[in-house]
């Protein structure tokens, strides 16, 4: 089946942007996941929603990634199609409106908006995701949020329709949204900000980033943060005082630089960080009565075990 889909879709997108049995590692931020039955990589919205209808009308099952941070593909990899986005990267700017594609890294939407003075965006210098999974999670940090910049975001449907929501449609709440709970596709985003002082943007912009640098275990694949927030609590904090720093499973590791971290070494597998993760709230809520919810994505199937 897998080569009867990957040459159907050749009608849709170039043959070279289709690939069967795809290393995912190759395209997440942990360096984990296994194979995709089939990968392709869209060059326009147009290819994106056509690939949706083709996998709807075959009864295929399709799952969107960006530039894979914040999620972990367990070893079996995915099943059906995996449509890759990261060449929908486009980002340009009309007086204080800011349009940018869902591949498009949002560090970069921030830099580009600085460069025209433009503040808002600030926060997002440090999030190392696609601008699709920041809308999709209403990424934020360092006090702001997406939601306080979002205008309408282009999404697709489970049908490969198009359609365009206002910041009320999206629903966007602390890592939510209506993409997230309806399982859409974010295509394009349009960000409204104001018309700031370009030196004091760039020193906000140089403190944060050395706040990340400083902080933030970036020397190592991760998929960033890995807990929510508990409400009144840090995720950091109660892994910290657990005393869960420096160990983990195989080569999955919770930061000795950062707690809310899990780091892979170099030869983790995606099995040994999820098991790190299931150890961390164990042990959490054992010792704090509290449960870590997780704010990665957990996706695809293990690797089967012989019988």
């Amino acid at each position: 089946m897998k080569l009867q889909w990957a040459k159907e879709l050749e009608a849709i997108v170039d043959p070279q942007h289709i690939k069967i049995d795809e290393p995912l590692n190759k395209y997440t931020m942990t360096k984990l996941g296994g194979p995709a039955d089939v990968f392709v990589m869209a060059t326009t919205e147009e290819q994106a929603g056509a690939v949706v209808k083709y996998a709807r009308k075959n009864n295929i099952p399709i799952f969107l990634l960006g530039n894979g941070s914040n999620m972990v593909i367990r070893d079996g990899g995915m099943r059906g199609i995996v449509l890759n986005l990261s060449k929908l990267n486009q980002i340009h700017i009309e007086g204080t409106t800011v349009y940018a594609q869902s591949g498009a890294l949002i560090i970069d939407v921030s830099k580009a908006a600085a460069a025209e003075s433009l503040t808002g965006l600030e926060f997002s210098c440090g999030i190392p995701g696609s601008v699709g999974g920041a809308m999709a999670m209403n990424a934020g940090a360092y006090g702001g949020e997406i939601n306080d910049v979002i205008k309408s975001c282009k999404v697709l449907t489970h049908e490969g329709d198009v359609v365009v929501l206002s910041k009320e449609e999206l629903e966007l709440g602390y890592r939510k949204s209506v993409i997230q709970s309806k399982g859409f596709y974010a295509l394009s985003s349009v960000f409204e900000l104001q018309k700031g002082n370009k030196e004091q943007i760039d020193a906000t912009i140089a403190d944060l980033t050395h706040k990340r640098t400083s902080k933030q275990p970036l020397e190592y694949p991760s998929a960033g943060s890995v807990f929510k927030r508990p409400p009144g609590m840090f995720a950091g904090k109660l892994i910290q005082d657990s005393g869960l720093q420096g160990k983990g499973v195989g080569g999955a590791e919770v930061s000795t630089k950062h707690a809310g971290f899990i780091i892979n070494k170099g030869n983790a597998t995606a099995t040994d960080y999820i098991k790190t993760i299931e150890m961390v709230q164990q042990v959490v809520k054992e010792k704090f009565g509290v449960d870590l919810e997780t704010e990665v994505r957990i996706v695809g199937e293990d690797v089967a075990q012989p019988k």
